[in-house]
């Protein structure tokens, strides 16, 4: 399925999904150069991404890589993969992997592209849905009142 469809509150449009795997340390790094690029706006909200919780990288270098052969595998703590979208553009999504590719410690990074359907809101009223997270306890990132009540609005 690669239609554009609607429900009441949202639209599902194609887009890409691009996700790349790299040390927590690079992150930082290789994101800075794809927001320069594109600031990857959902709605209201830029540099929107994913980052997964780290796991295990396993390769074992072969003749021609880098650190030359080696005949044990490696196990690499502290890799993680990182999600994000991007319109439809082959010369954009050419761009943005450059800059991953460039930004990347590794000589063979691990970058993927696939075409997919995602979400976004119509923007309807939200304000008394008692499931958003300004009708409850507030922003995870805040304590206190509700985000509603500090800025006088509910987003």
């Amino acid at each position: 399925m690669q239609s554009a469809f609607e429900t009441r509150s949202t639209t599902l449009q194609p887009v890409l999904l691009v996700a790349f795997q790299a040390p927590t340390e690079d992150i930082d790094r290789i994101m800075a150069e794809v927001t320069a690029i594109i600031p990857l706006v959902m709605g209201k909200y830029d540099s929107n991404s994913y980052q997964s919780a780290e796991g295990m990288e396993r390769y074992r270098p072969l003749q021609g890589a880098a650190a030359g052969p080696e005949t044990e595998l490696r196990k690499r703590p502290g890799v993680v993969e990182v999600f994000f979208e991007l319109p439809q553009d082959q010369q954009l999504a050419e761009r943005v992997v450059e800059a991953i590719f460039q930004a990347h410690s590794y000589q063979e990074p691990v970058i993927r592209i696939q075409p997919i359907l995602s979400c976004r809101s119509k923007g309807l009223d939200d304000s008394k849905n008692p499931n958003r997270w300004w009708n409850t306890t507030g922003d995870w990132k805040k304590n206190g009142e509700p985000a509603s009540v500090r800025s006088g609005s509910a987003n």
